[in-house]
């Protein structure tokens, strides 16, 4: 009998692949309510299986069936002589190979996805240097007309100079921006050389 917690323990675990072995054989079942019992506990398993949303293999000997039936991420297989353990090991592999390979793909849409938004801002920022340079060299110059100014008092004298030492550090940051964009440049060159050099190889 299918005990009844375990619907609750198989959705509690944590697993990539199920592989569920039946033990019934349908030649040494002659008597209907046998048939009926395994046919409703398998049909149990089968829901318990689905509600986990788990890919899962159940193995069976029942030969009234088809060799294989698909149920959703549920893989029934018929046991066959000689060769039911390797195909079994071979389609369980197979689904473990394509759920990592799933989870890998996820993570690059996540990784990309979060490199084009910074590439995109990296372009805006970018393509706004000059205009900024142009803004930053107003301010720095009519900052320095202020310093310049006879008769000032002090602290608007210290203002002027507070505005200049920030225009100044504004600048040197986009100039670093520049240098970037150069070595990136730089870098992007070298790898598409190195590219067109191991596809030529």
């Amino acid at each position: 009998m299918l005990d009844q917690g375990f619907s609750r323990d198989l959705e509690g675990s944590h697993y990539d692949l199920a592989i569920v072995d039946i033990l019934f054989d349908g030649k040494n079942s002659h008597e209907k309510d046998s048939q009926a019992l395994h046919s409703d506990q398998q049909q149990a398993l089968r829901q318990s299986l689905a509600a986990a949303r788990k890919p899962a293999i159940i193995l069976h000997s029942d030969r009234s069936l088809d060799f294989y039936q698909l149920h959703g991420a549920v893989l029934e297989l018929r046991r066959e002589p000689g060769v039911w353990a390797a195909i079994a090991g071979l389609i369980g592999r197979e689904i473990l190979r394509r759920i990592h390979a799933e989870s890998r793909a996820r993570e690059a849409a996540t990784v990309c996805a979060a490199a084009q938004a910074e590439a995109t801002l990296g372009r805006y920022m970018v393509e706004m240097r000059t205009n900024v340079n142009n803004v930053l060299t107003s301010v720095l110059g009519n900052a320095e007309l202020m310093a310049l100014e006879p008769g000032l008092p002090a602290s608007v004298l210290g203002q002027a100079d507070t505005i200049r030492n920030m225009a100044l550090r504004l600048h040197e940051v986009f100039q670093r921006f520049s240098s970037i964009e150069k070595e990136l440049s730089v870098a992007a060159r070298e790898s598409s050389k190195k590219a067109a050099h191991a596809a030529a190889g």
